[in-house]
């Protein structure tokens, strides 16, 4: 039986055109043209590379589970790479699979995390390894292995020692440290009687010096030899105490009992700045210069202009697009505070790419960039904030939106504080922050001599790298922010 049509399929190399019954095979599809019968095999979900500089990405939570049934462009699984959650979505229609990874698993780019099953390979649909091996079924590959090492000499040892009975507490997903075990390995942990106190000691090769499935087995492999031997136990009284002296040492950590206190763990993106504010000090030897500007015509401007502003653009103008704009005229004077450092090579950066620091309703912070802000007039700028500014709280912001600054401006004033200090955002090499607008008696200098009158001041504050930025760059580059806010002109049109 044969018929007559054109076909087009996209998986294949090229369009060709069909007659009749045409068979074709390849290691992804095996599709008869012509014919009622289909069959397509299994199609993997890549973990997605949502940035240049991102190599992996952690699994937040899975909306699909083994076995749903998926459509073009659903969303799959939540992912998280540094400060920005993102979205995976299906490329095909299906049933999903296999799930090769649990939530909060690290995942390289580029990997496969899942498999999603189309045309009559749709019955083929197997839960994940995890899963799989909680139920028993043997083809979870993946995860039997853990149960192979298991002696059952090594077991019954465990018992001659105290500790055992609290050994079969559930293992904590971050232990007191904050060293975090992936599900697998606390599974692990858990059926081969490893205490949580047992399970910190084990050296990890894993990102971040975390315990991978493979460590821990090597761990019960190396564990099971010395008790298979009793006799040492009893002649060696001091060893035998010492293992229980060992799994007691975690205990201190916790000194809750009688204190009237909460222990809160730190979110993931709360982990993650802290990482990067110790690791900024550790890297620059920071410096912080200061000066105080009069900015009362730059109020006097924005009170005045405001309300047409608004109704003119649709946005509504604040103090941060102006603060932008001095920036990049004074980085266009000051070309050498807009750089990196590597190694002993200073790269100088052509484009003035600004960072916004953004403090997010968790209580976060996170700091989106305006590209380009040099090619940006007011209300680009204005615009662009906003933008930014409200993804940002919305958790909206794309991976490429908080990469490739290359300096950074942060407003304390918000918060009502009058100057700060802050940490720089590396690989920068500086960071201003803005304070409070507040009203002050100020000496003004007028044709008639000099008076005391009421003035909007604030300050501005400079964190530079004193690698590469030294005392006249840093100062001189923020005097010249404050002189451009100062000879803003009231009279400004918009």
């Amino acid at each position: 039986m044969t018929s007559r049509f054109p076909v087009q399929r996209k998986s294949l190399k090229e369009d060709v055109l069909f007659r009749g019954a045409i068979h074709r095979k390849s290691p992804t599809f095996v599709v008869y043209y012509g014919q009622k019968t289909q069959t397509m095999a299994q199609v993997d979900l890549i973990m997605p590379k949502m940035g240049e500089s991102i190599i992996e990405a952690t699994i937040l939570r899975w909306l699909k589970k083994p076995g749903d049934q998926v459509e073009v462009d659903e969303t799959i699984l939540e992912i998280a790479t540094d400060k920005v959650d993102s979205e995976v979505p299906s490329p095909v229609a299906g049933t999903l699979g296999e799930c090769l990874f649990q939530e909060n698993d690290v995942v390289p780019v580029g990997q496969t995390i899942a498999t999603i099953l189309t045309g009559d390979s749709v019955a083929e649909a197997k839960p994940s390894p995890a899963v799989a091996s909680a139920n028993g079924n043997g083809q979870a590959s993946p995860a039997t292995p853990a149960p192979a090492p298991t002696p059952a000499p090594a077991v019954a040892a465990v018992p001659a020692s105290s500790p055992a009975p609290a050994v079969v507490a559930d293992i904590p997903r971050t232990s007191t440290e904050g060293r975090f075990y992936s599900p697998l390995v606390r599974t692990i942990a858990q059926k081969e009687q490893i205490s949580t106190a047992e399970l910190d000691q084990i050296q990890g090769s894993g990102l971040g010096g975390r315990v991978t499935k493979s460590d821990i087995l090597h761990y019960l492999e190396n564990r099971g030899a010395p008790t298979a031997a009793p006799a040492p136990r009893q002649e060696a009284a001091p060893a035998a105490t010492a293992q229980p002296a060992a799994a007691t040492q975690p205990a201190p950590a916790a000194p809750t009992p009688s204190g009237n206190v909460e222990i809160i763990e730190m979110d993931r993106m709360r982990k993650l700045i802290a990482d990067h504010m110790v690791m900024s000090k550790q890297t620059s030897p920071h410096v912080t210069s200061f000066v105080e500007v009069d900015v009362t015509n730059l109020v006097n401007w924005r009170n005045r202009i405001k309300n047409a502003f608004q109704e003119k653009y649709g946005e509504k103008i604040t103090f941060t697009p102006v603060f932008i704009e001095a920036v990049v005229k004074a980085i266009g004077d000051f070309p050498m505070v807009n750089i990196s450092l590597q190694g002993t090579s200073i790269i100088r950066k052509k484009d003035i790419n600004i960072g916004m620091a953004a403090a997010l309703p968790s209580g976060n912070l996170i700091v989106p960039v305006i590209k380009q802000a040099d090619y940006l007039n007011l209300v680009g700028l204005t615009k662009t904030v906003n933008d930014l500014a409200n993804r940002a709280r919305q958790n909206k912001l794309k991976p490429e939106e908080i990469q490739d600054g290359t300096f950074t401006l942060t407003n304390v004033g918000t918060f009502g504080n009058v100057m700060g200090t802050p940490i720089i955002n590396q690989p920068q090499v500086a960071i201003m922050a803005t304070g409070a607008i507040r009203k002050k008696p100020a000496v003004v200098e007028t044709a008639y001599g000099d008076m005391i009158a009421i003035r909007h001041q604030m300050y501005l504050s400079l964190s530079y790298d004193h690698r590469v930025v030294d005392g006249a760059l840093g100062g001189s580059f923020l005097r010249k922010v404050g002189d451009y806010l100062e000879a803003f002109d009231p009279n400004r049109e918009i």
